[in-house]
């Protein structure tokens, strides 16, 4: 089989290693040819029958210059063009797709696990004493406590904490926790129980009793028509205070407003990836606050989440080897 692909400068931005794994993984069982537009845009090919187009839509002039093509995989970025779409399906070529997002959950999984211990432990706080230097606050002879005693602090074991979700990423994060000692509760009404069994999670069936007794709270479903605003105002209220909450996935699963309120009141401390608006203005009254921990929605997008982004799509192919390929190269020097 002839495959060709194709890859734009946005892409290259966006995954930076992606396009490179996925050439190494096919060319084992494939005839595989790699063009970046930066080079000028390319011709078409009537010996092409799989095409990856990677950073931009497909016309139906590109697809012409494709009179062999049987599949193809196209993605603006983060996500395929319906027009795209429907131009492949109209002529009869067969999509490849992501079976899901899995490709970042580890990820955003082991962020979010980062950003509860730097919130209990309120590292990013401590931080500051080492950068402003003698005469900030390090002074002290053997007390090394650093905990909010307002707020859940100290170590993940003994935490009751309770997931929202347990798909990719919250299955992931609940098996961590557990690890380390957690007692972790988890709702998901489309998850079976071998995942809740694999993520160390008991099960919870009801979601309005999720977050009664939460130390730590987690919301981490994707967002979509039929989670935005799960999370409602009134579970939120029902949280206790001093609770951690930990946003990693999508803050629009919650009702934002309330949740801001609360932790503005000083009733819940927060670590989030995610925001309602991204990037929080200046004067944001989160940015002002003593018990948050922030970071610029950068959770899922390592080289690891790149590499497994290629992966995800090689592996369906049925002439796939995975015994054949090489692991990718880690450090770049």
């Amino acid at each position: 089989m002839k495959t060709r692909i194709v890859v734009t400068p946005r892409f290259d931005e966006i995954w930076p290693v992606s396009a490179d794994r996925l050439k190494s993984l096919l060319e084992p069982s494939s005839d595989v040819e790699l063009i970046r537009t930066s080079e000028g845009a390319p011709v078409g090919s009537s010996s092409v029958d799989r095409l990856f187009w990677l950073g931009g839509s497909l016309t139906d002039l590109d697809l012409d210059g494709y009179p062999a093509l049987r599949e193809a995989f196209t993605t603006l970025g983060y996500a395929s063009d319906p027009l795209t779409d429907a131009l492949l399906r109209d002529r009869g070529i067969q999509r490849i797709g992501h079976p899901s997002e899995g490709y970042w959950a580890q990820s955003v999984s082991e962020f979010a696990l980062g950003l509860t211990i730097a919130a209990l432990r309120r590292i990013p706080q401590r931080t500051s004493l080492v950068l402003d230097g003698p005469g900030a606050g390090w002074e002290y002879e053997a007390e090394q406590l650093s905990d909010d005693l307002r707020f859940v602090s100290g170590t993940i074991a003994g935490k009751r904490i309770r997931v929202v979700g347990a798909g990719n990423i919250a299955s992931r994060y609940a098996s961590f926790t557990s690890m380390l000692g957690a007692d972790v509760s988890a709702w998901d009404p489309f998850a079976g129980e071998p995942a809740f069994h694999r993520a160390g999670a008991r099960r919870e069936w009801n979601l309005e009793k999720l977050p009664v007794d939460a130390d730590i709270f987690v919301p981490m479903v994707p967002l979509m028509d039929s989670t935005r605003g799960l999370v409602t105002a009134e579970l939120i209220r029902s949280i206790p205070n001093g609770s951690l909450v930990v946003l990693a996935t999508r803050a629009g699963i919650c009702d934002v407003a309330e949740l801001r309120r609360r932790v503005i009141a000083g009733e819940l401390s927060l670590a989030a990836d995610v925001f309602d608006v991204e990037p929080l203005p200046v004067g944001d009254a989160l940015l002002s606050l003593d018990h948050v921990v922030l970071s610029p929605h950068i959770a899922g997008r390592t080289l690891d989440s790149g590499y497994r982004w290629a992966e995800a799509l090689a592996e369906q192919l049925p002439e796939f080897e995975p015994h054949a390929v090489a692991p990718p190269v880690r450090l770049r020097r």
